[in-house]
């Protein structure tokens, strides 16, 4: 087909009138049955390059995509104009799903989005076989590459489905990230002597880019709510963690912002609404993990500010390119201070599950008489989906166990005289990531053109600057927050009280709350110590941060009645500080809820199937006839999957309570869960002590002082009864002074000045 024959059925079908050149030239290639690799930047147009040739050919395309919100658009946007598209994924039923294979295999649909996981399924296996297929595409290609910023092992099986395409069947990889070494393995696995590779420019010449250093995290806050209100349009804020989503937006829209965080761990509904409200410009700005934005169809996001630097420039070049795809002005900040680089080596030291458990996998497979399915092995391996669903792409990669198929479902099972594992290479994969992080870290450092810089590393080599980055402009930017700002984001940060969703209408349970993170100032730090180290009492600072968190949340409901989860390892920690909060909300306390059987604690799991068996069955209510009708205030240390609280609240709702609702000191950060970056309790210790020596310090001061308190009064920072207070009040007025009362009640004399004041 010639060009100006295929332009005007480009005018027909899409209304658009002619093709960029490096466009034509890959289409060209395509409809000339070729295999092509094409790597240019956001806003290019690259899924021109797909979609026009689907057109023109009589089988379906198939387009492997791991962007859920690339799939809808693009589906929305061909149907528009009248091109039969359909997307599988799993925020569709089962039933969609199925019914969209049968259409499929019926050539009723021209092109079908697919997500690269899903190839896994059996009933895709066998729908595939039915397809006339006209060509393959991947979306993402550097997905393919374990060099790659984001290599996933389900790309490995689109490798597998082309090498059984015949050799005239046109493939399409596109990419607007991947390195020389990269795009090279891409080939390679392609088919190298045959591709046609083409790599387009990758110069954004409408980003301004600033570093803006800073010396703390209020810093962070305090720029962020002072730029926003000066930046055009909608933009992104991207985070680190999840948990960060939640604060900042918070932040900003107690400030009179409209912010809204965005994370994986929320449900596919609320971020299909959320996506739907950024394209229609409800929100100033979306504060989102890196879950949020490729494939995202709108192309006037004027604004990206990242809080935390990302692993590398790769990740860095693709998430900026989400903005500014109208060629207009768009501003582009990343916070900076040199603390934050222990989040992404965490990450990287993390990527990959320990030799452990790739030999607890094997080993399970190797005892086991018949094979194994992968839940079964995720709870004898006491694993999380994603570690293993890494360790299974390795091993059935060097050979050592093999996947079989039984009836619709997979399962595994060791093969016969397998190699020894082979960690070689992972070890030379986590130092190239530590390079590629020495990388990000000397751009973010440099003095150079910042866009030059990109250019190069992406092996774009630039011969000229942008003249638009700080650098080019005079340097980067100092940020110090103002006397009146720092005491605005201490308020908002003392004031935090994360929300625990866990509401569930059939066990009367509504959202708790917590009165921090896990991770966030001190908390985390107070309650280890305590649980695990001098197994005392929660200190006081606790005990008020909780009161805080339940008057800020509960405050127009009236609890009937107490109680707290029984312990599993902490013995009367938590029973002792739950007296403490009932007595100072003036609730009365239960001791009923019990425990029918031994659990372990919650943390050893690494799975919400483990989370779940462990407590099932586990509680039982020793006097019923107190619950029906009662609102019940549920008390514990930690809220991490939430697997404890809806156990209680199954085994509660049988006595007909009125509502059940949690209140805990910490929330973690969603240690269950496989998507962001996630991190669990006992990691957000190590990583907390790592970044906050200055607050852990402080946290050892405060415990510090507790235990010296305890060398000279025994009872320092222990509750008091009310015989003590009865006691107290007598001797007072009989004439005994503090230092007699500190004396015999073994307290420092402020605690008993205090007691006296507050009883008077």
């Amino acid at each position: 087909m010639d060009r100006n024959i295929a332009e005007k059925k480009l005018n027909d079908i899409f209304g658009l009138h002619a093709f960029y050149d490096e466009q034509w030239q890959v289409i060209e290639k395509i409809l000339q049955g070729k295999r092509c690799l094409l790597i240019h930047r956001t806003g290019f147009g690259k899924s021109l390059c797909y979609q026009f040739p689907a057109t023109q050919f009589e089988g379906m395309t198939v387009i492997f995509s791991p962007l859920i919100a690339l799939m809808r658009d693009q589906v929305s946007y061909l149907r528009s104009i009248n091109i039969p598209s359909a997307c599988i994924n799993c925020e569709q039923t089962h039933e969609e799903n199925e019914d969209i294979l049968k259409q499929a295999a019926e050539n009723k649909i021209k092109i079908l989005y697919i997500a690269p996981e899903r190839q896994e399924n059996i009933t895709w296996i066998e729908a595939v076989r039915q397809f006339k297929l006209s060509m393959i595409v991947i979306d993402e290609a550097h997905c393919i590459s374990v060099w790659g910023h984001d290599f996933r092992p389900a790309f490995k099986r689109i490798i597998d489905l082309v090498k059984l395409m015949p050799k005239h069947l046109p493939i399409l990889a596109v990419t607007a990230t991947a390195t020389e070494r990269v795009a090279l393995d891409i080939r390679t696995q392609l088919g190298s002597d045959k591709i046609f590779y083409l790599r387009g420019s990758l110069l954004r010449d409408n980003f301004y880019i600033k570093v803006i250093k800073v010396d703390s995290e209020e810093d962070k806050f305090g720029f962020i709510l002072n730029q926003i209100q000066h930046l055009p349009g909608t933009g992104f804020i991207y985070t680190g963690t999840r948990v960060d989503t939640e604060r900042y937006s918070s932040f900003l829209k107690r400030n009179g912002i409209n912010a809204i965080a965005y994370n994986a761990g929320l449900a596919g509904d609320l971020r299909k609404e959320i996506e739907e409200g950024l394209k229609k410009n409800v929100y100033k700005c979306v504060v989102s993990t890196n879950a949020l934005g490729m494939g995202i169809d709108k192309k006037d996001i004027r604004f990206i500010i990242h809080t935390q630097f990302p692993q590398t420039p790769i990740h860095y070049y693709q998430e900026i390119g989400r903005a500014g795809r109208d060629g207009e002005d768009t501003f582009i900040y990343t916070l900076y201070r040199a603390e934050d680089k222990s989040l992404p080596e965490h990450f990287i030291n993390t990527a990959r599950p320990n030799a452990k458990k790739y030999e607890k996998v094997i080993s399970i497979l190797k005892q086991s008489p018949e094979p194994l399915g992968e839940r079964a092995l995720i709870k004898k391996c006491n694993l999380k989906q994603n570690s293993f669903r890494v360790i299974k792409a390795d091993l059935i990669e060097q050979g050592i166990i093999n996947e079989v198929t039984y009836g619709k479902s997979k399962k595994y099972e060791y093969q016969f005289n397998a190699p020894a594992l082979n960690l070689t290479r992972f070890e030379d994969l986590r130092k190239h990531r530590f390079k590629e992080l020495e990388k990000m870290i000397e751009f973010l450092e440099c003095d150079s053109c910042r866009m030059k810089y990109l250019r190069d590393y992406l092996d774009d080599k630039a011969d000229s600057k942008c003249n638009k980055c700080d650098n080019c402009l005079g340097g980067s930017t100092i940020w110090r927050n103002s006397p009146e700002l720092d005491i605005l984001i201490k308020e908002f940060l003392e004031g935090e009280y994360p929300s625990l969703h866990n509401a569930n209408k059939e066990y009367c349970l509504i959202n708790g709350v917590a009165a921090s993170y896990y991770g966030s100032s001190n908390v985390g730090a107070l309650i280890h110590k305590c649980k695990y180290e001098n197994k005392g009492y929660f200190p006081d600072s606790l005990l008020e941060k909780v009161l805080s968190a339940y008057r800020a949340c509960f405050q127009n409901i009236k609890f009937d009645l107490a109680i707290f989860v029984p312990p599993t390892e902490s013995k009367d920690l938590v029973r002792n500080f739950a007296e403490r909060v009932a007595k100072a909300l003036d609730i009365p306390i239960s001791y009923n809820l019990q425990k029918k059987r031994d659990t372990k604690p919650q943390k050893v799991f690494q799975n919400s199937w483990n989370k779940k068996d462990n407590v099932d069955g586990a509680f039982e209510f020793k006097n019923p006839e107190e619950l029906e009708g009662r609102n019940i205030l549920l008390i514990d240390d930690i809220y991490d999957s939430g697997a404890t609280i809806k156990e209680i609240a199954k085994t509660l709702v049988r006595y007909k309570i009125n509502l059940l609702a949690s209140l805990v000191i910490a929330k973690t950060v969603g240690s269950v869960g496989d998507s962001d970056n996630v991190l669990s309790p006992d990691n957000l210790l190590k990583h907390t002590a790592e970044t906050t020596d200055k607050k852990q310090g402080n946290d050892n001061k405060e415990l510090n002082y507790i235990e010296k308190q305890r060398e000279k009064h025994p009872n320092a920072y222990k509750p008091w009864s009310d015989v003590d207070d009865k006691r107290l009040v007598e001797l007072h007025k009989a004439g005994m002074s503090v230092a007699q009362l500190s004396e015999f009640f073994n307290r420092n004399k402020g605690a008993i000045r205090s007691r006296l004041k507050k009883l008077s």
